[in-house]
């Protein structure tokens, strides 16, 4: 499975508890204690991926619970509850729209409900600082004293859909540099300040080179996973001028390019496949992880399911 070190699938870990401190000690390098405040026998399962200096996780309680707890130092955690109803954290009510936010080795207090769903991602400063500066994003700075922070309903439901996804996939189909994009995509909208683009637009012959980079890349290394993060390194642009570029010059967003590029080269793959070959095999190498999804992209795209298209090779 594993071809370099940029290519390394990190491992997703499940872990199951019926005992409330037991579930607390199987979150990675936290420390924990959990107290059940609710009647009745626990349930609790975690699903975890870590990635140097990086951490992602969905954590299912079905009891009330009073949670002492730290994250590891020189780190950020933020916190993105299913539903906040019951939701508190230092002994502020979390509200509708808000996410939760604390810096690493400091302790806090979490009291959550029962039957709960969380989202947590964790990171180390450095590496945010550095992703922010890289891609042109200012990060709000309130996050250091306020527990909770208040997001739009559309950056909360991206945010949660993109986590959904990346913990649901098959294990060991998607590449590590894929998990720490779409993990930075998510903090950086989280945690980036609202404010108006004070970055003159660039011109026409800028924009269209900046798309023809990409292009240009794109097919020189058709075989590996591409991320937002690869594209800003590669056109020397922040994320927005890389997005305002594609939308001026192609109409489409960077990540439209990239998924409608691949699906385009899977359906030329699927029309020359060999025998032994199937839409699995395919498909999972030109990286779509979330199968049931790249059928439904598909078959919008292109008016038939991929089967109904590798059934004609033969």
């Amino acid at each position: 499975m594993t071809l370099t070190n940029l290519d390394t699938a990190p491992k997703k870990r499940i872990h199951e508890a019926l005992d409330a401190d037991e579930h607390a000690q199987n979150l990675t390098r936290w420390q924990q204690q959990y107290d059940q405040i609710s009647p009745g026998r626990f349930y609790g399962r975690l699903d975890e991926i870590e990635l140097p200096g990086m951490q992602v996780f969905k954590e299912h309680t079905d009891q009330a619970l009073r949670q002492d707890c730290r994250v590891w130092p020189d780190s950020l955690w933020l916190g993105i509850p299913t539903r906040a109803l019951g939701s508190r954290i230092n002994g502020q009510t979390l509200v509708e729209h808000e996410v939760m936010c604390r810096p690493g080795g400091h302790d806090f207090e979490l009291v959550t409900p029962d039957a709960f769903d969380i989202y947590g991602m964790v990171i180390r400063l450095p590496i945010l600082q550095t992703a922010a500066q890289q891609q042109g994003v200012t990060l709000d700075k309130e996050w250091q004293c306020s527990p909770r922070r208040r997001v739009t309903p559309e950056t909360l439901h991206a945010v949660s859909f993109l986590l959904d996804r990346l913990l649901s996939h098959q294990q060991g189909a998607i590449a590590e540099k894929i998990h720490k994009d779409i993990l930075l995509i998510a903090l950086l909208e989280l945690l980036q300040v609202d404010q108006p683009d004070a970055e003159l637009s660039p011109s026409y012959a800028h924009r269209k080179e900046v798309v023809d980079q990409v292009k240009r890349y794109v097919d020189e290394h058709e075989e590996d996973p591409v991320t937002m993060e690869m594209l800003c390194e590669l056109t020397h642009v922040s994320r927005r001028t890389l997005q305002y570029s594609f939308t001026t010059i192609l109409g489409i967003s960077p990540l439209q390019f990239l998924r409608l590029t691949r699906l385009n080269r899977v359906r030329r793959a699927l029309c020359a496949a060999a025998p032994t070959q199937t839409v699995t095999d395919i498909a999972t190498y030109w990286g779509f992880w979330h199968l049931g999804q790249f059928a439904h992209d598909y078959k919008q795209q292109f008016g038939e399911c991929p089967s109904q298209t590798l059934s004609r090779v033969y």
